[in-house]
């Protein structure tokens, strides 16, 4: 038996609602959500760290998560784990003409050109550039995604000096964003939501931007 097939039995075995465990009948798609998230960030942890035994590990409970989710929508009658498979290959294949077609790509700007292309073209008309972002991701990480898209589709120009001066390098850069927080902490503010609340006029702007262009 392979060992994803395995891991599909054991899921579907621990979601019987006779002979299962309790807990894992009792989940929803939105308790085992935070999960997720918690198991990809233990993922970036490994990685930064190193560890490639805890990588392993870590890889295991984050492929754990997506078996979990796709066992419910398959008892919902949505879709199943061999869908999710199906969905990504084919996605993948798509996206890559230049591997698995007869186009072929000059340079990496012409490659995220294209990527983009397809990606458009997949969304259809009417799309946003900003599609696809999720409110939920953490709002420093929100906010630089949101601007490169922004930048992508020429809605802004990119203020910044092309020659980069001392104070942004890393560490003065690490600083600034450390004491930011430091002031909206003495202000009785939150910092993710604040910049979250940004993130949401920054958006509702640039999409504006983005019909009238």
């Amino acid at each position: 038996m392979k060992a994803v097939d395995r891991l599909v039995e054991i899921m579907a075995r621990l979601r019987d609602p006779e002979r299962g465990c309790p807990w894992d009948v009792e989940q929803s798609f939105e308790t085992i959500a935070p999960y997720t998230i918690e198991e990809a960030y233990e993922v970036d942890d490994a990685i930064r760290r190193g560890d490639m035994d805890e990588l392993r590990d870590e890889l295991g409970d984050l492929l754990l998560q997506v078996v979990f989710h796709a066992q419910m929508a398959q008892e919902a009658g949505h879709f199943a784990m061999a869908d999710v498979a199906d969905a990504i290959c084919d996605k993948l294949v798509r996206r890559h003409p230049h591997v698995f077609g007869d186009a072929s790509v000059e340079s990496l700007d012409a490659l995220s050109t294209q990527w983009d292309a397809i990606k458009a073209q997949e969304k259809g008309a009417g799309a946003s550039v900003f599609d696809g972002v999720p409110p939920s991701l953490p709002a420093l990480a929100r906010a630089a995604k949101l601007q490169r898209r922004a930048l992508r589709k020429e809605l802004v120009t990119d203020e910044a000096d092309a020659s980069r001066d001392a104070a942004d390098a890393p560490e003065p850069l690490a600083r600034a964003l450390f004491e930011l927080a430091g002031r909206a902490r003495r202000a009785g503010l939150d910092p993710e939501t604040l910049l979250r609340e940004h993130n949401a006029r920054y958006e509702a702007q640039m999409r504006a931007r983005e019909g009238r262009s």
